[in-house]
């Protein structure tokens, strides 16, 4: 397996990555200062822990990968960091819907959106290219045999 064909593959687009930070971070503060409400007890709760998490998955996806030794073991890294995103933002998306008053509900239901749209834009096209770094090196392995 090529190690810097791997290495420029996993390595994340600075712009695309602060462009999901700065919403994230606008989305945890509307989460923990925002004039949001819920009908069911709870709610506000888990709102707050379905962003943080968000952030997290969004650390891991953007975090460098020299530390791990195998160009393998990177690639399979990065779709599973990508995976978790996408469970954690689907997983907020449904929290987000009963946070529905409050005056602020419209802006966070733009914010999670806006992140969805920023994941959707490239998120595909690099899970796309690490399966297919990934499926080489297999197909390069049964050849060899």
């Amino acid at each position: 397996m090529d190690r810097e064909a791997v290495r420029q593959a996993v390595r994340l687009d600075p712009g695309w990555v602060a462009a999901l930070k700065r919403n994230w971070v606008s989305l945890m503060e509307l989460a923990v200062f925002g004039d949001l409400k819920a009908v069911r007890l709870g709610v506000m709760g888990r709102l707050r822990k379905r962003v943080l998490d968000l952030g997290e998955k969004l650390a891991s996806l953007a975090a460098e990968r020299d530390w791990i030794p195998h160009p393998r073991e990177q690639l399979k890294n990065a779709l599973g960091a990508a995976f978790a995103l996408k469970e954690s933002l689907a997983q907020l998306e449904q929290v987000v819907a009963e946070a529905d008053k409050g005056s602020d509900s419209d802006a966070l239901r733009i914010l999670v959106g806006e992140i969805g749209n920023l994941l959707a834009s490239r998120l595909p096209e690099l899970e796309n290219r690490w399966a297919e770094l990934l499926d080489a090196q297999y197909r390069d392995e049964e050849d060899a045999r």
